[in-house]
C-alpha cells in the first residue's frame, strides 16, 4: 500500500491504517532506533509508542513525506529513551555520534534560533556535499550507524569513514557561521 493510501486512512481514522503502517515500515524504524538504543524491547517500544503518535497526530497534521515523518518521531522517542537509559549507566552508542555532532551545532540557549530553520540550513549544507560526504554523514548522524557499519557500507577503511565525517563537521560549522549561527 501507498503513502497516500495509508494517510487517507488515517484520516479517516481507519485502524488497519496502523498495520499497514507496520507491514510498511516496521524494519526501517526498528533500524533506526535500533542504531539508538542497545536494547530490542526499547526500539520495539519506541516504535509501538510512535505509531500511536502519528494515530494521534493525523489529522489535523499531513506530512508531505510520511516515511520522514515517521523515522523522525521514531528517532526522537528513541532519544528521549537513550537518555533515560544513560541515566541509569546503560546504551553509550548514539550518544557518541551526537557528541560528535554538538560540535559544530550552535547552543540553543538563545531564543533567536529555531530549529526548524536550523534544520533547512543544515539541509542546504549537506545537499551541497558529494554524494558520498552527505552519505556517510546520514548514515551516522540521522541512522546512527557506527564507523564500522559505515565502513562496510561503503567499502571504506574506518579511519577515512573518521576523517570524512570529522571534514564534514568543520564544514559544517564554517556553514553555520556564514548562516549567521553565533557559537560565543
Amino acid at each position: 500500500m501507498n503513502d497516500a493510501s495509508i494517510m487517507e486512512l488515517l484520516r479517516n481514522r481507519d485502524e488497519s491504517a496502523l498495520r499497514e503502517l507496520k507491514n510498511k515500515y516496521d524494519g526501517l524504524c526498528l533500524y533506526v532506533a535500533g542504531n539508538i538504543l542497545s536494547g530490542r524491547e526499547d526500539a520495539e517500544e519506541c516504535v509501538n509508542s510512535a505509531y500511536y503518535d502519528l494515530w494521534k497526530k493525523i489529522p489535523p497534521e499531513s506530512p508531505s513525506d510520511l516515511k520522514t515523518y515517521l523515522c523522525r518521531i521514531v528517532k526522537n522517542k528513541a532519544i528521549d529513551r537513550l537518555k533515560y537509559n544513560s541515566a541509569q549507566k546503560r546504551g553509550r552508542g548514539y550518544a557518541v555520534s551526537l557528541d560528535e555532532l554538538a560540535e559544530c551545532i550552535p547552543d540553543r540557549g538563545g531564543d533567536d534560533i529555531s530549529a526548524e530553520k536550523l534544520a533547512v540550513v543544515i539541509s542546504s549544507f549537506l545537499r551541497e556535499q558529494d554524494e558520498k560526504h552527505r552519505k556517510v554523514f546520514v548514515r551516522r548522524y540521522w541512522y546512527g550507524d557506527s564507523l564500522a557499519q559505515i565502513a562496510g557500507y561503503y567499502d571504506m577503511n574506518e579511519k577515512t569513514v573518521a576523517t570524512y565525517l570529522f571534514r564534514t563537521r568543520k564544514k559544517l560549522r564554517e556553514y553555520l557561521k556564514k548562516e549567521g549561527y553565533d557559537y560565543g
